[in-house]
C-alpha cells in the first residue's frame, strides 16, 4: 500500500502509514487538500486516495498491509502433496523410497518431490516447507534391522498393558532389567581444548572391566549386583534370588532375550518360586523399550569423568557408589522409565501413494 511519491517512496512502511494518518488527520481538521499534498510532499492524487479510503473504511483502511504472498496462497505444493511428503520422510528412509542414504537432507527431500509431483524447488525452498511442517534437522535414534515393527507395537498395545494389570491384581511390582559392562580405558563425553587440536586422554595400559546387572521399577526403586566375569545362567538365578529376598511382593521382571534369561536352571529357579517372580520378555532388537538402558548410558558417561579407577576392585566400588546413589534418587529412576513413542505399523495415511511409486518401500 504505497500512494506516495518522490522521496516518500523510500520510506518505511510504518513510515508510510503514519503519513497517511497525519495527512488524513490534517483534512478531517479543515486543512485543504493542496497544502496537504504540499506539507506532506505528495500528489494530491494520493491525498484523494487517502480520504476515500478513509470514508469507506476507516482507519484500518490506512494502516499498513502485510506484503507478499499469504501463507498457504499459491504455494507450489498443495496442502495434500505438502502432508503426503512429510508423511513419506516420517515413515520413511531415503533408500525406502528408492533414493540413496538413510538419512534425509533438503536435497533429498527435494529429490523425492521430483519424483512424486515433477516439481523441482531449491533447498532453501525445501527448507522453507520442512520448517512449516514442523520438522527439524536431528540426530537419529538408531533401530536394528532386524526389529519387528508389529512386535513393538504389540508390546505397546497390549503386552505392556497386561504385565501392569497382572502386576496391580496379585499386588506386585513390575522391574525392568539389563546388565551392562565397564572398562577402565573407556573414555566418553567432551573436553575443552586447543582450537586445531584435540585434547589427549592418557589411559592405562592395564586394562580390566566389571558387569553389573540392575533393575528399576516403575514406582522409582533399583536392585543391583556388580560381578567380575561373564553373564551366566547361576548369575541370573543369584540376582533372582537377592531380587525376590529384598521386596516381600511378587515381582514381575522385564528382561531382553539373552540367553542366560531363557536358560534351563532360569526356568527351572522360576518354576520354583512362582510367587516370588515371573519373567517377561521384551521383543527381539528392541532395547530402546528397556528403561534400564538409560541407567547404563549414564553409568557410562558419568563414571569415567568422575572417577579414574587404578584397578578391577577400585572400579567395582566406583560402580557400586553409582547405583547406591541412585538408590537415593528415586525420582530419577522414575524419569528413566518413560517409555518411548510407539512407532507406527503398516501403512501410514499416504503409503498408498509411496507403495504405488515403490512397490518395494513397505515390502
Amino acid at each position: 500500500m504505497s500512494d506516495l511519491v518522490g522521496d516518500a517512496r523510500h520510506l518505511s512502511p510504518s513510515a508510510q502509514e503514519a503519513v497517511r494518518l497525519r495527512a488524513v488527520a490534517a483534512l478531517v481538521a479543515g486543512r485543504v487538500r493542496e497544502d496537504v499534498a504540499a506539507v506532506f510532499g505528495v500528489s494530491l492524487k494520493a491525498v484523494d486516495g487517502w480520504w476515500a479510503k478513509w470514508l469507506a473504511g476507516g482507519r484500518e483502511a490506512l494502516v499498513m498491509q502485510p506484503r507478499g504472498k499469504p501463507i498457504g496462497v499459491h504455494q507450489v505444493l498443495g496442502e495434500t502433496e505438502q502432508a503426503a511428503v512429510r508423511q513419506a520422510i516420517l515413515d520413511h528412509r531415503p533408500c525406502d523410497v528408492g533414493l540413496s542414504g538413510q538419512l534425509w537432507t533438503r536435497r533429498l527431500v527435494g529429490e523425492l518431490i521430483v519424483k512424486l509431483y515433477r516439481v523441482r524447488l531449491t533447498e532453501p525452498g525445501v527448507g522453507k516447507y520442512l520448517k512449516r511442517w514442523g520438522l527439524s534437522f536431528q540426530r537419529p535414534d538408531k533401530r536394528a534391522v532386524e526389529q519387528d515393527p508389529r512386535a513393538v507395537h504389540r508390546w505397546h498395545e497390549e503386552t505392556w498393558p497386561a504385565i501392569r494389570a497382572k502386576a496391580r491384581k496379585d499386588g506386585g511390582e513390575v522391574f525392568f532389567a539389563d546388565q551392562v559392562g565397564i572398562r577402565s580405558d573407556q573414555v566418553t563425553g567432551r573436553t575443552w581444548g586447543e582450537k586445531g587440536r584435540t585434547p589427549v586422554v592418557r589411559r592405562s595400559g592395564n586394562r580390566f572391566s566389571v558387569n553389573a546387572m540392575s533393575a528399576i521399577s516403575t514406582r522409582g526403586r533399583m536392585h543391583f549386583m556388580v560381578f567380575t566375569g561373564h553373564f551366566t545362567a547361576e548369575l541370573m538365578c543369584r540376582f533372582l534370588q537377592r531380587l525376590a529376598g529384598h521386596f516381600g511382593h511378587k515381582v514381575h521382571l522385564v528382561v531382553d532375550g539373552h540367553p542366560a534369561h531363557r536358560s534351563r536352571k532360569v526356568r527351572n529357579w522360576l518354576s520354583a518360586h512362582p510367587d516370588d517372580i515371573e519373567l517377561h520378555f521384551l521383543p527381539p532388537y528392541s532395547p530402546e523399550l528397556n528403561p534400564d538402558e538409560l541407567v547404563n548410558a549414564d553409568l557410562k558417561h558419568s563414571l569415567p569423568k568422575q572417577h579414574r579407577a587404578r584397578n578391577q576392585a577400585e572400579l567395582a566400588a566406583e560402580t557400586r557408589r553409582f547405583f547406591r546413589k541412585h538408590q537415593r534418587q528415586p525420582h530419577i529412576i522414575r524419569g528413566f522409565r518413560r517409555p518411548p513413542r510407539p512407532l507406527r505399523p503398516g501403512r501410514g495415511p499416504h503409503e498408498f501413494l509411496i507403495s504405488t511409486l515403490w512397490p518395494t518401500a513397505t515390502g
